[in-house]
């Protein structure tokens, strides 16, 4: 009886390995288009944008349908088929007739085109659903409403309204919306780095990051969760969204976490803030550096120089957080090595694969910062130095060894190894064309929400609101920019949520407020990322405490605590302007230094395992926290002087009150 569906499914069987085949050659095929085009720059970053579209489509069409099929989901791959197709059609048209309709037709397209340009909408709207669910839906879809009907909108945000020829000319047909600014500077800037990533992946380095993490674990009492910090921050930082990156490094670093004995609410609010605040790291900063770059139109460095202060802070001052918080449980925070590698790497092995990652990210760093070649040629010649030494170190390494009894045998091995790394070039290649894909789709999606607050002046709207709701008044102009922020960035990926920010809130903060642009564009890029640590919604929160099962409210509650000065950032930016500099100076180093003394305040009022009765330890909390505030925000030297003293009394007193001279974080020193 049950012969004929076992033989339909033996029959369709092999579709699916067709379709994963398909993936990996079609992902080569697009990443030497770019690397085509970042060598050449044949043709204009319009016509390459529309290319780019359809290419990277391709790849996503496919490695999905894959996906539908083996989890058995016809129907999802029966919906998302045609979508693609309809996207991957339309780049080839506009490419095949990009003269005429860019240069010729601006301002009206042919009915066929105007067809073409409501499928392109329907199949954007779908795909933002499909990939990152109804909020991003809700909004893509409410602002092309908003476009239409904003003659019916009421106040402040009323506008006359855009026909429905003159939405899809702005969002399709006169190549800007969808393929606008957004879509270029993802094709030509973010795109290179995202394959650098794969190419990282691919070759073990975020393996080599986890050996030596455990190996530390053997000397830092709070081994274990600083271990799934630097996993989650160094990933999150390249991966661009926290959500995903949560749920990625969660699946690990979560159980290994309870396993040592911290309670459930604790391992997953650790991961959601590490995946958080990964976010912000240079010199990638979930891709928005790039972005941002873009928009000042300063040097992609300058945007990553300003960062690394804040950053510094910020990891810090988790850190220090983390390790309170994995030794107020009675864990072990002990790893075995075992569980996760086979075999321990010789030093000489270590320092190889050092060298190895090392100076493809030296060459990216000479390139940018001292002869200063553009993002695009500096991350096409970084590639070219990954794929190098990616694949002929192990080779060399090999030969080094010298293992094999006779000339044929090593000429074998040398061979193998030679197959070995260039199949993990390939799949470097799938993997960070799959990585880019949901960031090239969401992007198309933004820069068609960005065009259309751009001709219905939404913008200037909402920077008389904030003007208005704050009456003129600094700090509660900056608290409602950070509100808004949030709002905007729940369950965005980072540099989506940042273009939305950057687009409706910062440049009310620089011509209404005088804030820096430095400063306003960092302030409500901070912002934004809190929205996955922030309830009611908390995404990377959600994703963490579902992996741990633990409860949701109790994971956000530990999660705020340990991140308590990143919610004081944004303000610190803002009252202490030095803190964000294009400039690195000696009052950049001054700024940084004292308000991550205002941090470490906070994090300690907040997160040690104070030994003492209930009231005055709610009360030493409290105070704490306000001073650290204190010291982080105000611009006065002497104020956060006199804070960090006091800070420090207190921190001696409490140490001789309990007897415990212990040096934090070292295992057995003065014991």
């Amino acid at each position: 009886m049950n012969s004929e569906p076992e033989t339909t499914h033996r029959s369709t069987a092999w579709l699916p390995r067709l379709l994963d085949i398909s993936v990996t050659l079609s992902s080569v095929l697009f990443w030497l288009i770019v690397l085509y085009w970042a060598r050449t720059q044949g043709m204009s970053r319009v016509k390459y944008g529309v290319i780019f579209i359809g290419a990277i489509l391709t790849v996503y069409a496919m490695d999905q349908s894959r996906q539908a099929l083996e989890e058995g989901d016809r129907l999802d791959a029966a919906v998302l088929l045609p979508a693609s197709i309809v996207l991957i059609t339309a780049s080839v048209y506009f490419a095949l007739n990009f003269e005429r309709v860019y240069v010729h037709q601006q301002g009206y397209a042919l009915d066929h085109e105007y067809m073409l340009a409501r499928l392109i909408i329907v199949s954007i709207l779908y795909l933002t659903w499909r990939e990152f669910g109804n909020l991003f839906l809700g909004l893509v879809g409410g602002v092309i409403i908003y476009g239409m009907f904003g003659d019916l909108a009421p106040g402040i945000l009323n506008h006359g309204g855009m026909t429905e020829l003159t939405l899809l000319q702005s969002l399709v047909t006169d190549l800007y919306g969808f393929y606008g600014s957004l879509t270029q500077l993802t094709a030509a800037w973010i795109a290179p780095f995202l394959l650098y990533a794969g190419l990282l992946f691919a070759y073990g380095a975020f393996d080599l990051i986890l050996r030596v993490a455990i190996e530390s674990a053997n000397y830092i009492r709070s081994g274990v969760a600083q271990t799934a910090v630097l996993a989650s921050t160094v990933i999150g930082s390249i991966n661009g969204s926290y959500t995903a990156n949560a749920a990625m490094t969660g699946s690990f670093t979560i159980p290994t976490m309870k396993d040592s004995g911290m309670a459930s609410h604790r391992a997953a609010a650790i991961e959601a803030v590490a995946s958080t605040s990964g976010q912000v790291l240079p010199p990638v900063m979930g891709a928005s550096a790039f972005v941002m770059a873009s928009y000042l139109g300063v040097a992609y460095l300058n945007i990553v120089v300003a960062g690394l202060i804040p950053a510094a802070i910020l990891v810090a001052s988790v850190g220090i957080a983390v390790h309170y918080t994995a030794i107020s449980d009675a864990s072990t925070q002990e790893m075995d090595f075992d569980e996760f590698f086979d075999e321990r790497m010789t030093n000489r092995e270590k320092l190889v694969e050092a060298v190895r990652f090392g100076i493809p990210f030296l060459v990216l760093i000479y390139l940018l910062g001292v002869v200063q070649y553009t993002v695009m040629t500096s991350a096409l010649w970084t590639i070219v130095a990954m794929i190098t030494t990616g694949v002929f170190f192990p080779v060399g390494q090999r030969l080094y060894d010298g293992s094999a009894s006779d000339a044929v045998e090593l000429l074998m091995q040398l061979l193998n190894e030679l197959l070995t790394q260039l199949w993990n070039t390939i799949r470097g290649f799938r993997r960070g064309a799959i990585i880019l894909a949901p960031i090239a789709i969401i992007l198309a999606a933004v820069n068609g929400v960005v065009d259309i607050f751009s001709v219905t002046g939404v913008p200037n709207k909402i920077a008389l609101l904030l003007i208005d709701l704050s009456g003129g008044v600094l700090l509660f102009a900056v608290l409602l920019a950070m509100l808004v922020s949030i709002l905007m960035g729940i369950g965005m990926p980072t540099v989506a949520a940042y273009v939305i920010v950057a687009i409706l809130i910062a440049p009310t903060l620089i011509s209404d407020f005088n804030i820096p642009e430095i400063t306003a564009h960092y302030t409500v890029f901070y912002a934004a990322i809190l929205a996955g640590i922030t309830p009611p919604v908390a995404t990377a929160a959600v994703v963490t405490a579902g992996i741990a099962e633990a409860n949701f409210w109790r994971v956000c509650g530990a999660a705020i605590k340990i991140a308590a000065p990143l919610f004081v950032l944004p303000i610190a930016f803002v009252y202490n302007p030095a803190l964000v500099s294009m400039s690195f100076g000696l009052a950049t180093v001054i700024a940084g230094a004292l308000v991550l003394l205002g941090a470490i305040a906070m994090i300690y009022g907040l997160n040690y395992p104070f030994k003492m009765r209930a009231g005055r330890r709610l009360a030493l909390r409290l105070g704490l926290t306000v001073l650290g505030t204190i010291v982080m925000v105000y611009p006065g030297r002497f104020v956060k002087l006199a804070g960090i003293t006091l800070f420090a009394g207190v921190f001696v007193i409490e140490k001789v009150m309990v007897r415990d001279r212990n040096l934090p974080f070292l295992k057995g020193v003065g014991q």
